[in-house]
């Protein structure tokens, strides 16, 4: 075998054949598995890679293709009390891979060790010889180079974030070819881009593409993972959720017509752990290549796991930094993509003492030219610390203190017949300086809701989490979720219920949207999608008709034919988007003052009590209030008045006094249909009612 390139990982195709290299300090020797079917049958050719520049094997195999299914076996020590779990009996796939053939077979023989079942009981001292090849999936050669994208870089002040599960966003969807429903290409349909246009979204953030399986444990119980946050590949397309035979081209292709639509894309990225799991789990790839070079671990044979799925990549490593860099590269100027959400990114940027959020590897990933120009979006927690407003420029962070506030003030105040006053409140409004006070508001990725928690519409009929569904006896999921049933739990036909849940749904969208920051909204929400009460909505049954009305009912995919009170909701936030667009964003960049501006004898930020009178020192800390009025500079001659009721009875707002503005027209009420409602007109010190759990938004004319 003649040498190949040790900078280059993975396989690369020559106009010959193919160069094969992997990193695998701790290693003795590696083969490289070429896989053909002959007769019908799978008949594997081994190679081994007998050139080695320091930690990489590497070596050049002539007559090599696209198309090609290829594997590794490494060979070294097995000594689990040290750590080291070599075993050259398991197939495993390339971390470089860009695209996997077949899935994990749930049988002993996936396991390194000595497995009795597919949930890897047994003795893990002791080396399984089994050969598990045929039982994972083959790593695919590819042809592919980098390609010309054309990112748009739109101002994080325009940006409108909608995450969406790829599958979920589009199975429904009866305009689509059934056999497209469901997938990349689904993503680009005219009618997907229209829909997301009309609601206003600028950014589509997908939850997990790359290749996944689901755990064992969950497969057992009749159930598979559905959300994705379970990395088998970092670097290949999910190929599950691919319309043709080349994913990647197919994704391609999306991201180019999402472009052109105006529509940016983000992934969330899950590189903190993979789907091997603790000791216990299957040898898939890094257990097998390098078990202590690229798991975080405390002694011996333990891990630490800071991320509650069994294993904590370890990333202060110089080759797990190159392999993150080098995946992320490959989504952004191969794929196109335009930005990143870090799952549980503290676990990314731990050293030996804590969380260090100038990590060796996020410290490279705004050094790298190409990644620092991109979204770059932090989930700032992981299960075992918390690091919110600890991430400097240009990190975005997800802002739970945001989610909180919001639904303390419109849902747990009210349900619990107390106020803890609306100073926090006012504070998440406004961008929430005082998390990111040196970083500007556009920090904070604002959200009432994601895929992990309660949907919007449940978190108006569930004061508990109901997920029986997924077979954990109801243990898993969140028990503090600020929600409020309205007095009856699930679903209802009492009128005056409905109604409050209604304006509730389209009140927290009015405050989010409106909000200083980041706005996300998750898919659904705009069309009152429930969960039936999970708040954990990961799994779904394994075999079964996801498109079928049964799985509709489960809460998992848009409801592309809503209701008239769905709709409603929908064009809430088409209009609040709108209003945001016109009137805000260009203000929002940086953090307002509050302060009197001598140059245009105003202020860019006020607040005011019921009677219009502006809050003092001493009103911003009377706990009984649940409503409060702001006031922003909007443009140059208009600003706009948000009054916000969280309060059970409705509230009588003054509008201010004329020297803040000389008229007003309503332009936004929660508590009116949106194909029924007529703006109004108003002068200074005009008295508005605002409903019960409602919010009214006011255009103020200063000429």
């Amino acid at each position: 075998m003649k040498p190949a390139d040790p900078r280059y990982l993975g396989a690369n195709l020559t106009q010959e054949g193919a160069n094969f290299a992997i990193w695998a300090a701790a290693a003795d020797a590696v083969e490289i598995c070429l896989f053909n079917e002959v007769n019908g049958k799978i008949l594997e050719t081994r190679f081994a890679l007998s050139h080695r520049d320091g930690p990489i094997f590497h070596g050049y195999l002539a007559g090599v293709r696209a198309g090609q299914r290829y594997g590794f076996r490494v060979y070294g020590p097995w000594k689990p009390e040290d750590g080291w779990r070599f075993n050259p009996n398991k197939l495993l796939i390339d971390p470089y891979a860009h695209l996997l053939e077949g899935q994990v077979q749930y049988v002993p023989e996936i396991y390194g060790h000595r497995a009795d079942d597919g949930l890897g009981n047994g003795d893990i001292s002791v080396m399984d010889t089994r050969d598990s090849a045929g039982f994972v999936p083959y790593s695919i050669v590819v042809d592919m180079d980098k390609r010309h994208v054309k990112h748009m870089n739109k101002p994080w002040t325009k940006m409108v974030i909608y995450e969406a599960h790829v599958r979920g966003l589009t199975i429904f969807n009866e305009e689509i070819p059934e056999n497209e429903r469901g997938t990349y290409k689904a993503l680009s349909h005219p009618s997907t881009i229209a829909y997301l246009k009309k609601l206003g979204i600028t950014a589509l953030e997908l939850l997990p593409i790359h290749q996944f399986m689901t755990e064992p444990t969950i497969y057992d119980r009749g159930r598979q993972n559905l959300w994705g946050y379970n990395a088998l590949a970092f670097s290949a397309p999910h190929r599950e959720y691919a319309a043709t035979d080349n994913p990647i081209q197919e994704l391609q292709e999306t991201v180019r017509a999402l472009h052109d639509a105006g529509i940016e894309v983000i992934l969330d990225v899950v590189y903190n752990h993979t789907a091997e799991g603790g000791p216990s789990g299957p040898t898939l790839h890094f257990r097998g290549i390098d078990n202590k070079g690229f798991y975080r671990r405390s002694h011996g044979d333990q891990y630490v796991d800071v991320t509650g799925c069994g294993n904590t990549v370890d990333s202060r490593r110089t080759w797990v930094v190159r392999m993150i860099i080098d995946s992320l590269l490959f989504w952004s100027e191969v794929i196109g993509v335009d930005g990143f959400r870090f799952d549980l990114a503290t676990a990314l940027a731990r050293n030996e003492y804590g969380i260090e959020t100038h990590s060796a590897l996020m410290t490279a990933i705004v050094a790298e030219p190409l990644l620092r120009s991109r979204k770059l979006i932090v989930e700032p927690w992981d299960i075992g610390g918390y690091a919110l407003g600890d991430f400097a420029h240009p990190w975005r962070e997800w802002n739970d203190h945001y989610r909180d506030t919001l639904r303390q003030f419109w849902l747990a105040n009210p349900a619990r017949g107390f106020s803890q006053g609306v100073g926090d409140f006012a504070s998440r409004l406004s961008g929430s300086h005082d998390i990111f006070y040196y970083r500007g508001p556009t920090s904070s990725i604002n959200f009432i809701t994601a895929h992990d928690g309660f949907t919007l519409a449940d978190l108006v009929r569930y004061n508990s989490k109901h997920n029986e569904v997924n077979a954990e006896e109801n243990r898993d999921g969140n028990d503090n979720n600020r929600s409020w049933n309205l007095g009856v739990e699930g679903e209802t036909t009492d009128p005056q219920i409905q109604s409050a849940r209604l304006k509730l749904q389209k009140s927290m969208l009015a405050s989010l949207i409106l909000s200083t920051g980041v706005p996300m909204i998750t898919m659904g929400d705009e069309v009152g999608r429930t969960q039936n009460g999970s708040n954990n909505a990961y799994s779904l049954p394994i075999d079964g008709d996801l498109a079928s009305e049964k799985a509709y009912k489960g809460g998992w995919a848009l409801n592309w034919n809503p209701n008239a009170e769905q709709q409603d909701i929908f064009e809430t936030v088409a209009t609040l988007n709108s209003l945001r667009d016109k009137y805000l964003s260009d203000v929002m960049k940086e953090f307002f003052t509050g302060q009197l501006d001598l140059g245009t004898s105003r202020k860019d930020l006020a607040w005011f009590r019921r009677n219009g009178e502006e809050m003092t020192d001493e009103t911003w800390h009377e706990g009984d209030r649940n409503y409060l009025a702001m006031y922003v500079d909007a443009t140059a001659n208009q600003a706009m008045l948000m009054l916000f009721n969280g309060s059970t009875v409705d509230q009588e707002f003054t509008l201010p006094a004329e020297k803040w503005g000389s008229g007003y027209r309503s332009v936004f009420d929660s508590s009116v249909e949106m194909a029924t409602f007529e703006p109004t007109l108003a002068q200074p010190g005009f008295v508005t009612n605002v409903a019960a759990h409602a919010a009214q938004v006011w255009l103020v004319n200063r000429k």
